[in-house]
């Protein structure tokens, strides 16, 4: 009979340092065998074969695999459906636990409960971690046991409830000696699951204090580098968000602020996973939206004649990353000047975005269309012009992005602001009056 082991099952946490479930498995007392899968459920869903963000997880795994090898061990990348995988892996160890971090979406909360299932028929445990979040599921709650569909006083409980413990780094390099010892495998290419490799830009996985300090001056100039761009690493684990979150609240509360509206989504998410395709506030799926193909298409090529949105969505086609700001400005015009309906937006940044997170994009579309939990009034809505004269002056941004701005060739505005203004008041205050 062969060696019992525990297997550490890696998802949305593509690191060994600061890792929950993997300090957890590693004290288990059973050498550990370290198993990445490529989800053919979630692979089929991608329609670029190019997809930047399969080139993101294969260097994040890599990195893994070379932290391994230091180790006399090697990571197993599988492809597959999670059972058929996970079947496989019983044929090859004796395998007693099974240990992986929390995710929160409906389709992983679905998939866990089934292979926890398949598991426990065997006699095998299977156990899942806090990882991507300082505070989850019903850790912050209203008194009265419900969960918090306002940020504001969320966040004030946030804080309330949090200490050193919630930011404790877990010591996992203590205890790396307790890998599984075997060979290194090969390490898979992307062609290998029917992708290919996609040039990306990202930082390194590190907080920079000097643009930590000036966040709350600098994140909404789109042309200065004033944010962390940091998601992309959140999104996907390659650092630990209480390690991030511990200097923020030292340094400063603004991005602090940023790190819980983080977990709040997540909570929403959690709480009412029925926001993955319907508005939070019933009354906003009787609105009226136009499904105008053509006029979405242009919006997506960012070619609007609004020189603040067509930046940013170039920004985001050519980068798969779009700043902040610009974000909540694009999104505002898609629904509230175009009068599309926010899902067709949602699901274009979940095609393009490399830090694409569902609960953080459903939860930040529906707080621009007013449909969600929080959300702005519906009747706020964002002058493209006037937030690129407080937030570009000097043009530098939109010149980045959109050189032939000021040209013959730049297309005139398709809408005119006050009349899209106006029509998209009467259809929202139609909708949420009957």
């Amino acid at each position: 009979m062969s060696q019992a082991v525990t297997v550490f099952w890696f998802r949305r946490d593509l690191r060994i340092d600061d890792n929950a479930g993997l300090y957890y498995a590693l004290r288990t007392g059973y050498p550990v065998v370290p198993v990445f899968i490529y989800d053919s459920q979630i692979l089929e869903d991608l329609e670029d074969k190019n997809d930047k963000r399969l080139s993101f997880i294969r260097d994040a795994l890599y990195a893994v695999q070379q932290q391994l090898e230091k180790q006399g061990s090697t990571l197993h990348i599988l492809q597959g459906t999670p059972r058929d995988c996970f079947k496989k892996i019983l044929e090859d160890y004796t395998v007693v636990h099974v240990f992986t971090n929390e995710d929160y979406e409906p389709y992983a909360l679905q998939r866990d409960r089934e292979i926890a299932e398949m598991l426990l028929q065997q006699g095998i445990g299977f156990q899942a971690f806090k990882d991507q979040v300082i505070f989850a599921k019903n850790e912050i709650l209203k008194d009265d046991g419900t969960p918090y569909t306002v940020y504001t006083p969320y966040s004030k409980k946030w804080k309330q409830s949090l200490d050193d413990f919630f930011l404790k780094p877990y010591p996992t390099g203590k205890y790396c000696d307790r890998f599984f010892k075997q060979p290194a495998k090969r390490f898979p290419g992307l062609q290998s699951i029917g992708f290919e490799e996609a040039p990306y830009v990202a930082v390194a996985p590190e907080l920079n204090e000097e643009i930590a300090k000036d966040y709350h001056k600098t994140r909404n100039t789109p042309a200065q580098k004033g944010t962390t761009e940091l998601s992309v690493h959140l999104r996907f684990g390659t650092v630990s968000i209480r390690k991030i979150a511990a200097r923020a609240r030292l340094l400063n509360e603004t991005l602090l602020g940023e790190l819980i509206w983080r977990d709040f989504f997540s909570g929403i998410l959690y709480h009412f996973p029925h926001t993955v395709s319907a508005s939070f506030k019933p009354a906003y799926d009787n609105i009226r939206w136009r499904y105008a193909e053509k006029e979405f298409e242009r919006w997506c090529a960012g070619k609007t004649g609004y020189p603040i949105v067509d930046a940013g969505m170039r920004q985001l086609n050519e980068t798969g990353w779009m700043h902040n700001r610009v974000r909540m400005v694009t999104a505002s015009f898609l629904c509230k000047h175009l009068l599309i309906d926010w899902r067709w937006g949602e699901a274009y940044f979940a095609k393009k975005l490399l830090d694409y997170d569902m609960s953080q994009n459903i939860g930040n579309w529906q707080w621009v269309a007013g449909s969600g939990v929080d959300a702005a009034p519906y009747f706020r809505i964002f002058n493209p012009v006037t937030q690129q004269e407080k937030f570009d002056p000097d043009l530098e941004y939109v010149k980045n992005w959109v050189p032939e701005y000021g040209t013959a060739t730049y297309p005139k505005p398709m809408v005119d602001h006050a009349e899209a203004r106006e029509r998209c008041l009467q259809a929202y205050k139609a909708a949420v009056s009957t």
